[in-house]
């Protein structure tokens, strides 16, 4: 489960930012929108089980969103990484002074009942600090402090005595540009793998085009294991007309028909490489009006039934297996009400069991409403004059519980995070009358 999350110089994000999933003051929702960890050790908050963050264009929600992606792949790319391969960090470009800083991740979870805190500050070529703590009993133990020497050149580690294996092996295989915490569990840390499996296993984010809620090679993959049923009621629940889902395996004349238009070097380069592959084609099924059953490739479906189909699979995957889901602009292609719809998903104890938590952006402002989310679960991304983000939770604002239009609210500029718009007319120029 994530605890919360805080960024320091990267992209438009300069001054320190926390996004918290711990739950706030309130009863509010508290059946169905809050997660009471009570099986762990020592006494943990109350967490939320979905967060959503608003803001105009340009504001930075995106940039928290790949900042913990960025964080993500300091750690799960980290024993894949060339030695002088650029780290994925970019600072804050709107300062001079920032600019020459490294950026700084620090995140707060829970891994098999325990709560931990991870910390990395890093720029493009070397990761400058690196820290982990447990807080097995309540109170914090230091695994591990990674700092500069004092020369200048590679780093030096503290180890905590609470942290057993070979620490000096770690130590000195570790590249300047490499994460500590991936060396040790790639060389078989005991207490070390289970901390990098969250980050490479739990967290499922969706940023970018070439993200799954982009792809439906995830949800193919569950036809492949034969389970069109799930899928399709997943798909039927969320009212699209699919009576049937199937996979074909598609033959050289299909691949012909697919390629032909294509010029003929491109078409040559992708017969050659697609030659003794498996190439499989996605298959919805529909009746029709006289009891018929009809074919459609599943890209002759619309943006909307694509995209869940595309969501089906990770979506089933990360409820089933307590996973924390972090999307993209979720309202992309989507109606309303099938946003709402996936949102409730995570807030349903029966549909959610294992504390799967959700944290995505939109514009969508039709969600904002009481009856969905509490205060503490809106957030508000705004740029600042100096082109910097800021981010700031709903329960910042005094809200009448229960009876103000929170939608409303936001739409007229109360909770700020709106885009600053310019008369049109002001903008383009007066039109020539005399024309």
């Amino acid at each position: 489960m994530l605890i919360e999350f805080s960024v320091k110089n990267f992209r438009s994000i300069r001054d320190e930012v926390l996004f918290s999933m711990v739950k706030g003051a309130g009863k509010g929702l508290e059946e169905t929108n809050v997660l009471k960890v009570t099986d762990a050790p020592a006494a943990v908050n109350p967490l939320l089980r979905s967060g959503v963050i608003y803001g105009a264009n340009a504001a930075g929600k995106t940039n928290l969103l790949r900042a913990l992606a960025a964080l993500q792949s300091l750690i799960v790319g980290s024993h894949q990484r060339a030695p002088n391969e650029p780290l994925p960090v970019t600072p804050h470009l709107f300062s001079s002074k920032w600019r020459a800083l490294p950026s700084e991740f620090e995140v707060h979870f829970i891994v098999d009942k325990v709560r931990y805190q991870y910390g990395v500050t890093a720029d493009q070529q070397r990761i400058h600090e690196e820290w982990l703590y447990a807080f097995p009993k309540g109170k914090a133990q230091k695994w591990f402090q990674r700092e500069p020497a004092p020369d200048g050149q590679g780093s030096r580690i503290r180890f905590g005595d609470k942290l057993k294996g070979e620490k000096e092996l770690w130590e000195r295989v570790t590249r300047p540009n490499g994460s500590l915490l991936a060396t040790a569990a790639q060389l078989n840390s005991e207490q070390l793998t289970p901390i990098y499996n969250w980050f490479a296993n739990k967290l499922k984010i969706a940023v970018g085009t070439q993200s799954w809620n982009q792809q439906p090679h995830f949800t193919m993959s569950l036809l492949e294991q034969q389970q069109q049923e799930r899928v399709l009621r997943f798909m039927q629940t969320a009212d699209f007309a699919i009576s049937g889902l199937s996979l074909r395996e598609m033959d050289g004349d299909h691949l012909g028909r697919i390629t032909h238009n294509l010029p003929s070097p491109l078409r040559d380069l992708l017969t050659s490489q697609l030659a003794g592959s498996k190439s499989v084609q996605i298959l919805t099924r529909h009746q029709t009006q006289e009891g018929e059953s009809v074919e459609m490739d599943l890209s002759d479906e619309s943006d909307g039934t694509r995209k869940m189909f595309c969501y089906a699979g990770p979506w089933m995957d990360t409820l089933a297996n307590g996973n924390i889901m972090v999307v993209d602009e979720l309202h992309d292609n989507l109606h309303p009400l099938l946003v709402h719809y996936l949102v409730e998903m995570f807030h349903s104890p029966e549909l959610n069991p294992h504390g799967a938590q959700l944290i995505f952006t939109t514009h969508e402002t039709s969600i904002l409403d009481q009856a969905l989310f509490r205060r503490d679960q809106i957030w508000f991304c705004e740029r600042q004059p100096d082109q910097s983000t800021q981010l700031y939770p709903l329960s910042d604002f005094a809200v009448r519980k229960g009876t103000e239009n929170i939608e409303r609210g936001y739409l007229s500029g109360r909770y700020g995070a709106l885009p600053t718009l310019k008369v049109i007319a002001a903008t383009f120029g007066q039109s020539d009358h005399g024309a």
